[in-house]
């Protein structure tokens, strides 16, 4: 093994395009979350009008596929005088994406808060929103985070595609050094490996949170 080829032109390569994925995976995963969780929210409680334009998002943003929505963001946009540049097209179709899917997870996970639970509020003299914000939102949080921890875990890995808009990241880098040297099978293993320890990184992180939120007697007792 060549560990001079790593060393000297991979390791650099492949760090700064690592710089360039978490600078799109860092607010495409908080604005995704938090867009997702409203949504969601929306979907499971809003008037009958809000939860069919919530529905038609999600059903819009998860059925397309994301390949096609960065294009479509990037290059078809400025036809219509809307012009983004390559970083701000893949974090935008990243964060629009991601909250489609976290919205599913948050929806499911607010619809098994047990009904009770609103007229135990009501009772006390909540508000709507009180009830929301105090009784629904921990409880929905909580159940939806194994969900929505897996879906910001794929957004680590479908932030490879952001250089289908110019934004070079992690991918785009090992794609142009392959090109110049021809080492496909090294190039490509170490940026898998750096894939690989970005989701497993996220996986520790996102089980910790998990473990913390726990309520003790409730759901996995081991």
């Amino acid at each position: 093994m060549d560990w001079n080829f790593y060393l000297n032109d991979i390791f650099p390569v492949l760090n700064r395009g690592l710089r360039m994925s978490l600078a799109l995976i860092l607010p495409s995963a908080t604005l995704g979350l938090a867009g997702g969780f409203v949504l969601g929210m929306a979907r499971a409680f809003g008037p009958s009008w809000l939860r069919k334009a919530g529905d038609v998002y999600t059903a819009l943003f998860r059925g397309v596929p994301l390949v096609v929505q960065l294009f479509m963001l990037y290059y078809a946009l400025p036809r219509l005088g809307l012009y983004l540049d390559g970083f701000s097209a893949a974090v935008l179709g990243f964060t629009l994406c991601s909250a489609a899917y976290h919205s599913e997870y948050v929806r499911g996970a607010a619809l098994s808060v047990k009904q009770g639970q609103f007229r135990a509020a009501q009772a006390l003299g909540m508000s709507p929103l009180q009830t929301a914000l105090y009784v629904l939102a921990p409880q929905t949080m909580r159940r939806a985070l194994p969900g929505c921890g897996n879906e910001i875990v794929y957004l680590i890995k479908y932030s490879s595609l952001a250089y289908l808009t110019t934004c070079v990241e992690l991918t785009g880098e090992a794609k142009v050094l392959a090109s110049q040297t021809y080492r496909y099978p090294e190039i490509f293993m170490a940026a898998g490996v750096y894939y690989l320890a970005l989701t497993s990184l996220a996986s520790l992180v996102l089980g910790k949170i998990e473990k913390r939120l726990r309520v003790p007697g409730f759901g996995r007792t081991i």
